[in-house]
């Protein structure tokens, strides 16, 4: 009897023993192969053709527009190969050219003008279509798509046709409806004022279709109760759209204008293919007046530098819309 009770007492101090000082902590898991980890080389690998040509279509061209502003390459340098560091002497001499003012002057004025104009439009065409059934809606739609699909050197051709003295179709259409009298033989590119108007309403029909086109994906999926509680509240159709429609779109139409002010800023195949700079140098924008000194008087260097320019003010107007967005982001 004595001999199974120490039996039974000695059992029960070894389980004791053995049984582990903390239950509850977790087991360690044996390590995953390495086949099973993930690797991080893979999305460097995905990366790396896109770093690729952006290396090759921007950030080598970059830098070589950076070093040829530096020079005073010209046409001699294409047949030699030799070019002389004259440093920031170019932006000096471009900064005191009087042409150069003017051409950023206009390029300012008129880039405000038509950013402005194409952004009232489209908001203008974004609403109508929210209005509109969806056989008419999808008319618009593939018409809007359609303009905007064309090259603008197909465009510009068009337009150099439409507004053509003795046979265009716009001399005729207004000399049919007796506005202005016989205008059939009026040469638009010869006027100043014209001619920007010619220019102004190109532009207008390629970038309204992107805007409005973009404005009313954004603008369906905004919540109409807050329309319908201004509804109730009294306010009109023209108030409800300014007061709540707009507010909430800004974010949007932000992006819509810096995007619209850097295309506008850049037009050239618009301008060249109608104008070519005239007449007597009206029409001469920052992008003509860079091309002429880089391409037809071949002072390279000069070129570059006028481009750098533009690149800086671009970079800068860039710069303010990023802060922007990235303060919005904090405070949310």
């Amino acid at each position: 009897m004595m001999n199974t009770g120490l039996k039974t007492t000695r059992t029960a101090e070894q389980s004791v023993q053995t049984t582990p000082a903390h239950p509850a902590s977790p087991q360690l898991k044996s390590p995953q192969p390495k086949s099973a980890q993930p690797s991080h080389r893979l999305p460097a690998m995905m990366l790396l053709p896109a770093c690729i040509i952006i290396a090759l279509l921007v950030v080598i061209p970059f830098i070589m527009l950076v070093i040829a502003s530096l020079t005073n390459f010209n046409m001699r340098s294409l047949f030699t190969g030799e070019f002389d560091l004259v440093g920031f002497k170019q932006y000096a001499q471009v900064f005191t050219s009087s042409q150069f003012l003017y051409s950023l002057g206009i390029t300012i004025v008129f880039t405000a003008v038509l950013v402005a104009t194409s952004m009232l439009l489209g908001m203008g065409v974004a609403q109508m279509m929210t209005r509109l059934g969806s056989v008419l809606r999808t008319l618009v739609s593939i018409a809007l798509v359609l303009a905007w699909a064309l090259p603008n050197v197909a465009s510009a051709l068009i337009f150099a046709w439409m507004f053509q003295p003795g046979y265009g179709v716009i001399n005729w259409m207004l000399s049919q409806l007796q506005m202005f009298g016989d205008v059939r033989n009026l040469s638009w590119t010869t006027n100043p004022v014209l001619a920007f108007v010619c220019i102004w309403l190109l532009v207008i029909w390629q970038a309204v279709p992107y805007i409005a086109i973009t404005v009313y994906a954004a603008q369906s999926q905004l919540d109409s109760s807050y329309l319908e509680a201004a509804s109730l509240d009294g306010a009109g159709p023209i108030r409800s759209y300014w007061s709540i429609t707009v507010p909430l779109l800004s974010p949007q139409l932000i992006v819509i204008g810096v995007l619209s002010t850097i295309w506008d800023f850049n037009i050239f195949n618009q301008t060249w293919l109608l104008t070519q700079g005239g007449p007597n140098d009206a029409t001469a924008t920052v992008g003509i007046y860079a091309y002429r000194q880089a391409f037809v008087s071949f002072d390279i260097g000069r070129g570059a530098a006028i481009s750098m320019i533009t690149t800086v003010l671009l970079l800068a107007l860039t710069g303010v819309y990023l802060r922007r967005m990235f303060k919005a982001g904090k405070e949310v």
